[in-house]
């Protein structure tokens, strides 16, 4: 593996970096143009970035320990350099001169946790090449600019929650956003919590796929309703009258939105934890995105000292939990909780949050 001053032959010119984020309520409701209450994570992404001295692209990640190299006027092959290059084309489109850049990119998010690993490293890219190339780009923009970037190089489909999440969340508040005004505004946790989140072990095998299948559910139950996107059902009653299975994903979203707006505006931390378990039972009960582990982890996190509530948090199909605790025993609850769910052989779930004491010095 190299460190920086072998691949930059010194120290960088910039350094910027971006974090994950975890959901606690609004699964699935951003690309139906609803509402989404997430939080900025401990671990984020590092870019470092320097101009490249000749006519090609180098970006170079310890995670992978591979290296991308392209022409000026070529493409980054399939993975983490499309990502990073979609972010460059797309400042370039904006009018903006990038010559060719040497990038390097560390993590501490777990990559398939669910965590927005994604959305953590291009937001960080475009930081750092607003930083190295002094152009203006508020943070709303570049979320937007930073989705479009994982849509038409990544070829993933995503909503705008994760890279908003990343560009504007913080760890202490909640983050609500409104997916079609991406009107957004901090919100206080409820009083005297914190999180917990801890990582199930099981990559998110068939999120991508599911995804987009139920993407395209959540747009033909619009269409029999007669809304621009379900965000504009407001009586749940209404999609009863759908088929099976949209009638099911409708309802998950119609309600997960009700959840949010009810949480936005100030509810008590056991009302919070409430509606958590009520978001993680509608997912795995009409989103149908839950695994068996998520749900036993989601069982052990409510059944540890101090919890309220406990939900999947991310797309689905493995990834992570989130957890609201009182504050004080999250460090207990959560260890409990794991022990709990790593006494079945071959689990390797892991605690991601909060950050275990070896982990500290790494962040």
């Amino acid at each position: 593996m190299m460190n920086t001053d072998t691949f930059f032959g010194g120290a960088p010119e910039v350094n910027a970096s971006a974090p994950g984020r975890v959901n606690l309520l609004g699964e699935h409701t951003d690309y139906n143009d609803g509402f989404m209450l997430p939080v900025a994570t401990p671990q984020g992404t590092m870019v470092a970035m320097s101009r490249s001295g000749d006519d090609h692209f180098h970006f170079y990640s310890p995670t992978f320990d591979n290296t991308v190299t392209f022409a000026q006027d070529g493409s980054a092959p399939q993975g983490y350099g499309s990502y990073v290059e979609g972010c460059i084309r797309l400042v370039q489109a904006e009018g903006v001169e990038v010559p060719p850049l040497r990038v390097y990119i560390t993590t501490n998010l777990p990559v398939g946790s669910g965590l927005s690993s994604s959305a953590a490293l291009e937001v960080a890219t475009l930081r750092a090449l607003r930083a190295l190339l002094g152009f203006e780009l508020d943070d709303v923009k570049l979320a937007r600019i930073a989705q479009r970037a994982e849509i038409e190089y990544a070829h993933v489909n995503c909503g705008i929650m994760d890279q908003m999440a990343s560009s504007l969340a913080d760890e202490t508040s909640m983050l609500f956003i409104d997916a079609r005004t991406l009107e957004h505004r901090l919100v206080k946790m409820p009083a005297d919590t914190e999180l917990i989140v801890i990582d199930s072990g099981v990559a998110r095998k068939l999120a991508a796929s599911k995804y987009n299948e139920r993407r395209a559910e959540c747009e033909e139950a619009s269409r029999k309703l007669g809304v621009q996107a379900l965000r504009d059902v407001t009586d749940p009653a209404s999609v009863e009258t759908l088929p099976s299975p949209m009638r099911e994903r409708a309802r998950h979203v119609v309600m997960e939105n009700l959840r949010v707006l009810e949480a936005a505006e100030g509810v008590s931390a056991e009302r919070f934890g409430e509606l958590m378990n009520a978001s993680h039972f509608s997912l795995r009960d009409d989103y149908e995105v839950s695994i068996p582990e998520l749900d036993e982890l989601c069982e052990h996190l409510r059944a540890a000292p101090g919890v309220l509530g406990a939900r999947l948090t991310g797309a689905g199909f493995g990834g992570a939990c989130v957890a609201l605790c009182r504050a004080g025993q999250a460090q207990e609850a959560a260890a409990a909780a794991l022990a709990a769910y790593n006494s079945k052989q071959g689990r390797q779930g892991r605690i991601l949050v909060p950050v275990p004491t070896e982990q500290k010095g790494q962040q």
